[in-house]
């Protein structure tokens, strides 16, 4: 005969079976390198990827909201909430939060983006059960009181204030607005002082609630670490808080985006008093979900990803025009940029931008030699395992790719899809997406007749 309890445990059990889902996504070898992926009731997911080899772990917390999902009188409200969710819970003050991960030697942070915001704590691996503590604590129950949204709006200036301070920085912004006009993706990130003035604690309040459900939400750990503890502890976390919310819910998709509207031909002068001037020429990339992306990331790393890139070569090794000189991809849900950044004296200004766009007219005509592009696959291979040899960029693989993609790719899938890049396949996209008109924008200090030639490096 089944006594009550082990009926009740039963059923309990079931229950916890029916609504908990646990995937492999990625098989490791001997238990390094597994990604698996836990759904609980609420549809807040929970990826993990184990490397027993290590003796640390980052825990992070994605939001599934960025820039992009803020109305103008709102710009730079989700910022502002990555900010004030370092401010105190009803558990824990402010002090609270940064003191329990510096007792223990750990690191905390976070950091906002036009499509997504993560919240994360490296940790000893014998010290994870408080990083997920603490930062589910945070995600969970944020006061948000008035008195904070007041301190922390002065520090939120300073920091806006900064950037501004820093030209090679903010001519990146300008760039972005440069593309998209008064699109979410050509605002910035951290607001403006008239919107950052401008929000209450209210306002940031009902958005807090608006993006920060279970179904919204992306846990991922990584290192020396349990998958099956780490579920267990984030789902006691939540539902100590209340905050599983609805057991139906189902995860949201990954954003499919907006059609963002995309400028060419565009020319955007900042003048101010710097020593240099900071330029970005570019052009309208590929959404992040492009199958050619791979191809993409083989020719922006030939043009300007290194040493002996061409631009590197043309620009500073052959003229001495730049000390800085590179390019850049950027991809959103529907859209992406690709750019080329050059700090420069301001009386050779025009012949950085002559070099970089006989440069890029050159590969959109011929592409790029065979050596080239051997050289880049085998540097951008290099590059992406040397970038995933710490616990903080394996949380942030497998949180992006699952808030972003919805699945997983294993690091020799990786691998594999940038060696598979054939010449064919990059000159293609070098004349599509170098092919097209760029737009530019410049900080510095140029004269009268300096800006007017601008319009010549675009035409």
């Amino acid at each position: 005969m089944t006594s009550r309890s082990s009926k009740a445990t039963a059923r309990t059990s079931s229950e916890a079976r029916a609504v908990a889902r646990t995937q492999t996504l990625v098989k490791g070898t001997g238990g390094i390198g597994t990604v698996r992926r836990t759904t609980l009731p609420g549809g807040l997911r929970i990826v993990t990827e184990t490397l027993p080899s290590v003796r640390s772990a980052t825990f992070g917390i994605w939001a599934h909201v960025g820039s992009r999902d803020e109305t103008p009188a709102l710009n730079g409200a989700t910022h502002y909430l990555e900010h004030l969710l370092f401010k105190g819970t009803s558990r824990r003050s402010a002090l609270d939060i940064s003191s329990a991960v510096d007792a223990v030697g750990g690191e905390m942070n976070a950091f906002t983006a036009k499509e997504y915001t993560c919240y994360y704590a490296r940790v000893l691996d014998t010290d994870l059960p408080l990083a997920i503590d603490v930062v589910c604590d945070m995600l969970t129950g944020s006061l948000i009181r008035e008195e904070d949204v007041d301190v922390e709006r002065g520090a939120i200036l300073e920091e806006i204030a900064m950037t501004e301070d820093d030209p090679g920085d903010c001519v990146h912004d300008l760039f972005a607005q440069t593309m998209f006009g008064n699109n979410a993706l050509g605002r910035p990130v951290l607001g403006t002082v008239d919107t950052v003035n401008a929000l209450t604690a209210d306002r940031i309040r009902r958005f807090y609630r608006k993006h920060y459900d279970p179904t919204h939400l992306v846990v991922a750990c990584a290192g020396n670490i349990d998958h099956n503890k780490v579920v267990r502890q984030v789902r006691a976390a939540f539902e100590k808080a209340g905050a599983l919310g609805n057991t139906d819910a189902r995860p949201i998709a990954p954003r499919d985006g907006r059609r963002a509207i995309r400028t060419h031909g565009k020319v955007d002068l900042l003048a101010r008093r710097t020593e240099q001037a900071h330029v970005v020429l570019g052009m309208p990339g590929l959404a992040r979900t492009d199958d050619r992306r791979w191809a993409m990331g083989v020719l922006n790393t030939a043009l300007g990803g290194g040493m002996s890139s061409r631009l590197f070569q043309e620009v500073r090794e052959k003229r001495g025009l730049a000390y800085s000189v590179y390019s850049y991809t950027s991809g959103f849900a529907d859209c992406g940029l690709f750019g080329v950044y050059a700090g420069c004296r301001p009386s050779q200004v025009h012949d950085v931008l002559r070099i970089c766009r006989d440069e890029l007219d050159h590969v959109a005509d011929n592409g790029l030699s065979d050596d080239e592009i051997a050289r880049a696959v085998g540097q951008l291979r290099g590059s992406t395992v040397l970038g995933l040899e710490d616990t903080g960029a394996l949380m942030n693989r497998i949180g992006k790719s699952e808030l972003c993609w919805g699945e997983q790719m294993s690091v020799d899938d990786m691998l594999a899809s940038i060696a598979a890049v054939t010449p064919d396949e990059v000159r293609s996209v070098a004349r599509d997406i170098l092919g097209q008109r760029p737009s530019l924008s410049v900080i510095g200090p140029l004269k009268d007749k300096q800006a007017a030639r601008l319009h010549d490096a675009v035409a």
